[in-house]
This record gives structure tokens, sequence and C-alpha cells, in this order.
């Protein structure tokens, strides 16, 4: 198997982070399958303080993955962007969507505009 991919940690250390073998819990799954998600890019991690870990906002309400982060990471990967820059444009303040950032968004209504900006950029 190939090595897990983790990016630099280019978030603000109040961004709430959960740890992979949480995620695996959240799940109902084997870190294994975690870290296939992660090698598929459906999911994005990085290390904080040597500990593996991705963002909590990439998770819903019932513990699984947000709705459209899969899709949304995959188009601004296919655009070009590396992980750490997928993270710091999902993360980063914008006042005109809804809840002030990208990933925030997604949550809301606004979702497929996010997707819109995301393949705007991409291309």
């Amino acid at each position: 198997m190939s090595a897990i991919p983790y990016c630099d940690d280019v978030l603000d250390r109040s961004v709430p982070v959960v740890q992979l073998v949480d995620v695996a819990k959240s799940f109902g799954v084997a870190i294994t399958r975690v870290h296939q998600m992660l090698r598929d890019r459906q999911l994005l991690a990085f290390k904080r303080d040597r500990v593996p870990v991705v963002p909590e906002a990439f998770l819903d309400e019932d513990g699984g993955i947000l709705k459209g982060i899969p899709g949304l990471i995959a188009v601004l990967h296919d655009g070009g962007f590396e992980d750490d820059e997928i993270l710091q444009w999902l993360f980063h303040e914008d006042e005109s969507l809804p809840g002030g950032s990208p990933v925030a968004a997604m949550r809301t209504q606004s979702a497929r505009e996010v997707m819109r900006r995301a393949q705007a950029l991409a291309f």
C-alpha cells in the first residue's frame, strides 16, 4: 500500500480537528478504511502536533463525511490545487458566503455556489 497522504498544517489552531482513529470510530469502519479514503482524496489530513487529523468540519451531524466534500476536494485537486492549498481555500474567510467560509457554506443551501466557485478556480 502507498503512504497515507498528509499535508502541512496550514489552518488556524482554533479550527477543531478529529484524530483519524476517532474518524474511523465515527464512520464505523477500520482505520485502514480511513487511510484508503485519504489516498482516494475523499478526505484531507494533516498532522497537528505530530498526530494525524482531519478538520471536524468535514464530518456531518451523523458522523459521516459531509455531503459534497469529496467532490469539492476532487474538483480542486483535478484543477491543480495541492492539499494544503485546498485546505486554505476551504477555510478562508469569505463574507459573501453563509457561514463565512466555503467549508461552512457547504452546510447551507449555498453548497452549489461553493462548488461553482471551486470549478471556476480550477479551470
